[in-house]
């Protein structure tokens, strides 16, 4: 496996396998959430949402993004951010193709990650994920590379 940086040929294999990867998790989150919340929070099919987004982080001139590559497969993705008035760096989306899962690709994306985001001069660096079961295998992950966590308690209500 190689890391390497994004490139634009690779958005439709990470678009791909990120929705595979979070189907599971939107599931939990649909089940989990208020229901009328959730429905604010994705009027359209989740899938719809989260491939813009995934689309906008690829693009975006503030991201950098970052594939996972075995025989000519894209088997994951990270992108990180800056916060330079905070001296800290972003986790701000990472995904494994569920057929790579387990492997070890998403640790090695992080701790790539956590490599270039030091070298880049961060002090420190953040990831947000879900509190629901369809997160817990990511907060393993994170809490597996030296995380911790930051209670916060964060309510929701529809109008």
């Amino acid at each position: 496996m190689r890391i390497e940086p994004y490139q634009s040929n690779y958005l439709d294999a990470i678009v791909h396998l990120s929705l595979r990867a979070w189907a599971p998790v939107f599931d939990s989150l649909q089940s989990t959430m208020n229901s009328e919340v959730y429905q604010a929070f994705y009027p359209e099919p989740w899938h719809m949402n989260q491939q813009k987004d995934v689309e906008n982080a690829c693009s975006a001139a503030d991201v950098y993004t970052w594939v996972a590559i075995s025989d000519d497969m894209v088997m994951g993705f990270i992108a990180v951010k800056h916060h330079l008035e905070d001296n800290m760096g972003e986790i701000y989306m990472v995904a494994v193709d569920p057929d790579f899962q387990r492997l070890g690709v998403d640790k090695a994306l992080i701790t790539f990650a956590l490599n270039w985001l030091k070298d880049a001069g961060m002090s420190i660096v953040m990831v947000e994920t879900g509190g629901d079961p369809g997160h817990s295998a990511a907060r393993s992950t994170y809490e597996s590379l030296g995380f911790h966590l930051f209670p916060v308690a964060r309510y929701f209500k529809k109008l």
